[in-house]
């Protein structure tokens, strides 16, 4: 399975992807993020479903990057051309993978900032080639594993939050789908890209990197609990006015 999550806000954009790719009982860890970073022509793919099929849609992609990138000048543009090469290997692998009793399953997020964007883009496509836009009302998408990471986005993100509160919920978010499934984990790369500033800053973080945050979040979560006022929960604590659990704590 496969973590990889972008977030937009007013001040730009961030994307984190895991590494890990599981093939029956054997693990082994390949980048996930694909990135484009040149003068006023900034973005970045990170993409979900089989390696085999994945891979060969960047292939393709890089190709065509090579030829066409100059005339991308909005990002919808070269997302569309993304999904013409997701197209394409679809026909070539779709029917194959279906009698092999897999299941043609590529998605990919996208996002950065061309000449002609007014500002930073996101985007989630699908594996028939189709895309949807990524705004300011639900200002994050999530590819792969998405269950476990999405409550403390939900209740924490808005578009008016800035790119490092947005950072710190994408590695909470990251970290709570990480504990609770097998097939996600560490390394991760990030990629943020602040508005108008077309660069894309990226950077890989191991365990040992940001293994004491998820400590101090631990224990922030505790803590909280316990501080947790339960007057309103004082009823299903007591039997006849009597309070039966508090005894035994």
């Amino acid at each position: 399975m496969t973590y990889c999550l972008g977030i937009i806000t007013k001040a730009g954009i961030v994307g984190l992807a895991d590494t890990r790719i599981t093939s029956g009982t054997e693990t082994t860890t390949a980048k996930k993020l694909f990135t484009i970073n040149r003068d006023r022509h900034s973005f970045f793919i990170m993409a979900s479903g089989l390696r085999s099929v994945r891979d060969k849609a960047i292939t393709y992609f890089r190709e065509v990057i090579e030829t066409e990138d100059q005339s991308f000048q909005k990002l919808y543009e070269a997302v569309n051309k993304f999904g013409e090469q997701v197209k394409r290997v679809a026909a070539e692998d779709k029917a194959d993978l279906a009698d092999s009793g897999m299941s043609f399953n590529l998605y990919a997020i996208v996002g950065g900032q061309l000449e002609k964007d007014k500002h930073p883009k996101l985007f989630m496509l699908y594996p028939q080639g189709n895309w949807i836009e990524v705004g300011e009302n639900t200002p994050y998408v999530i590819i792969g594993n998405s269950g476990f990471g999405q409550p403390i986005l939900r209740r924490s993100l808005s578009f008016d939050s800035t790119l490092e509160f947005a950072l710190k919920s994408a590695f909470l978010s990251f970290d709570a789908t990480r504990i609770s499934a097998n097939d996600v984990d560490y390394p991760i790369d990030t990629v943020v890209l602040e508005k108008d500033t077309y660069k894309l800053i990226e950077h890989r973080f191991q365990e040992k990197d940001l293994g004491h945050i998820s400590e101090f979040w631990n224990e922030r979560l505790r803590q909280g609990i316990e501080d947790m006022p339960v007057k309103a929960l004082d009823r299903a604590l007591t039997e006849n006015g009597d309070v039966l659990l508090r005894k035994l704590s």
